[in-house]
């Protein structure tokens, strides 16, 4: 089956804009189509970025479904692996709001600058978010990914399908709230803040939102498929 024809850029439209030596110097190089379509995809990211500097977090690029399609995780390490070694994009291990995260910059002259301030200590930095104008349905944040990196730690291979399971699940609103309501009971776990979850898909949310929501919802869509187990009735 061949995807579908693409018809078109609107006539509005966005633009990211990439160094001319990018295109120079740097793509003649790279023979792996995942490390293009990674450094590529960063650039997109950072270019919708609020604050200084602009970086994108593993979490991020983990949960980008157009990134992600065609692609698995061992690739997109891989392919960020080449970037960083080819000096295209740059990692830096950032304590953000007390989680290490795996960030990355572009090699521009100004964030070499701003990674050897943070390096020495001089600057520290704080979770950017992106902004809501220009970026498109490609971002959504805050995500589940990024969530589980602030308030609970590293994602692990064996827990990337879970996440993503109740990302389909469960309202984006939902999930926010899940990790705020674990965090502050002091109950940083994937399991608690599933169980959260199960219980307000059974019983209902409290607020008039949720609630109304939940009516339009068929409760049996929680317990069907593959993981079933997340949810139990």
């Amino acid at each position: 089956m061949t995807d579908r024809k693409f018809s078109g850029f609107p006539a509005e439209v966005e633009f990211t804009s990439l160094p001319d030596v990018f295109f120079a110097q740097v793509m003649p190089q790279i023979q792996d189509l995942a490390e293009l379509k990674v450094t590529m995809y960063i650039f997109y990211l950072l270019s919708h970025k609020q604050g200084h500097p602009p970086f994108v977090t593993y979490g991020e690029l983990l949960s980008q479904e157009a990134l992600m399609t065609g692609i698995d995780e061992e690739v997109l390490r891989h392919a960020l692996h080449l970037a960083v070694s080819r000096g295209t994009i740059l990692h830096l291990n950032l304590n953000i709001d007390g989680k290490w995260e795996d960030a990355y910059f572009a090699n521009m002259e100004s964030d070499r600058e701003t990674i050897d301030k943070i390096k020495r200590g001089e600057l520290s930095v704080r979770e950017q978010p992106s902004s809501e104008e220009g970026i498109g349905h490609a971002v959504q944040l805050p995500n589940i990914f990024a969530l589980y990196e602030q308030n609970i730690g590293v994602i692990t291979p064996m827990i990337v399908e879970e996440l993503k399971e109740a990302a389909r699940l469960y309202p984006s609103q939902w999930i926010n709230e899940a990790f705020r309501e674990a965090a502050l009971r002091n109950k940083r776990s994937w399991k608690y803040i599933a169980r959260i979850l199960e219980r307000w898909a059974s019983e209902g949310k409290d607020s008039g939102e949720h609630r109304q929501s939940t009516k339009k919802v068929d409760p049996d869509k929680y317990i069907r498929g593959k993981y079933g187990h997340l949810v139990k009735r």
